[in-house]
């Protein structure tokens, strides 16, 4: 046998050998996101959030440490923690600030909410858990995490000065050399944001900046999650829309006689997907 004939055999050989491993791995991700213990009410949202297409664009695979910030009620929590209990990582949840004094009751008995949730070990595997907010100590040791992940949330920092450039450091602050930044967020696009994002909807250009500012590498766009008919002008900022379906400024009475027909046809916003990177 040739020397070259030799190398292509060999090279086919590896070749098979590492297929059954990336399909074992979209086979986990595929199976948590068909789980049957996810609620209905996160099942139903699937066709907005396209959880395994934004989970795979975004890099998550088995054996990492993946730390979610402000999961809210668990969308990514319910299909994450299993996945990473069945394929050996480890998934951390960003919540609440116990360490800090001033964390409302709210904001405590939430956390407590969430952890009881997902405290079934058997199908969850153990949830870590790492304190998240303004002024909170880092999410971790310095490199110890393979992806940050945040959906939804960055417009809730913009609008607190100095707080996104806080968030967006310990971010990198965690994350390992070439480890990744996921990131999903309601776009203005191709309107101007309001007020720092007060009405839930941010500029894709202020997100990137952040991130830069914070030392990332934009890796990559995506438009899994848009939705062009989204038209951004509504009432009650994006709360407006589905989940959430607001009928009335925050902190007052639900109106019923608020016409919600072309609010829930537009469906769940228009969103930006993106990845980045920190530098090796």
């Amino acid at each position: 046998m040739t020397h070259r004939r030799h190398v292509l055999m060999l090279a086919a050989t590896l070749c098979l050998a590492a297929a059954p491993a990336a399909f074992a791995a979209d086979a986990a991700l595929k199976a948590a996101v068909a789980a049957p213990h996810r609620s209905a009410a996160d099942v139903a949202r699937d066709g907005a959030r396209h959880p395994y297409e934004s989970l795979s664009f975004w890099g998550v695979k088995p054996k990492q440490t993946v730390i979610e910030v402000s999961p809210g009620n668990g969308y990514w929590t319910e299909i994450l923690a299993p996945y990473a209990k069945a394929t050996g990582g480890s998934y951390i949840a960003g919540v609440a600030d116990l360490a800090n004094p001033k964390l409302s009751d709210g904001a405590r008995k939430g956390r407590e909410a969430f952890e009881a949730r997902f405290a079934d070990e058997a199908r969850y595997g153990k949830v870590g858990y790492a304190n998240f907010g303004a002024v909170s100590a880092p999410l971790g040791a310095a490199g110890s995490a393979d992806l940050v992940l945040t959906a939804r949330n960055v417009h809730n920092w913009t609008v607190q000065p100095g707080v996104a450039d806080k968030v967006f450091a310990d971010f990198f602050a965690v994350l390992k050399p070439g480890g990744i930044l996921a990131v999903e967020e309601h776009r203005a696009d191709p309107k101007s944001e309001t007020s720092a994002g007060a009405d839930g909807y941010l500029s894709t250009a202020t997100v990137v900046a952040l991130a830069e500012k914070a030392g990332f590498k934009l890796d990559a766009k995506s438009e899994i999650n848009a939705n062009p008919k989204d038209t951004k002008d509504h009432p009650f900022g994006v709360w407006t829309l589905p989940p959430v379906k607001r009928t009335a400024p925050g902190g007052q009475p639900a109106d019923p006689t608020f016409d919600r027909a072309k609010y829930d046809a537009i469906g769940e916003s228009d969103r930006m997907t993106l990845r980045f990177r920190k530098p090796s």
